[in-house]
């Protein structure tokens, strides 16, 4: 049983668009804690509305996140 959710995050140029690496879920924001708020909404609407997406997941599963940070300049 899965003990985390694991999602990126990245700037588009307008938005921070998160998106879920173990389930079925995209959103946005225009600042990343809105993206984040957003990001925690959609996963757990995307569980209430698919139960079985959730049955691989222990209750309140901590949300781990990797942030794309752009280009390095070398």
């Amino acid at each position: 049983m899965k003990r985390v959710i694991k999602a990126e995050i990245y700037h588009d140029g307008e938005f921070y668009c998160a998106r879920c690496l173990d389930a079925d879920v995209f959103t946005q924001g225009k600042t990343l804690d809105e993206a984040v708020k957003n990001l925690k909404e959609a996963i757990a609407l995307h569980f209430f509305d698919d139960p079985e997406a959730a049955a691989d997941f222990a209750p309140n599963p901590s949300l781990f996140t990797m942030m794309d940070l752009g280009e390095v300049s070398v």
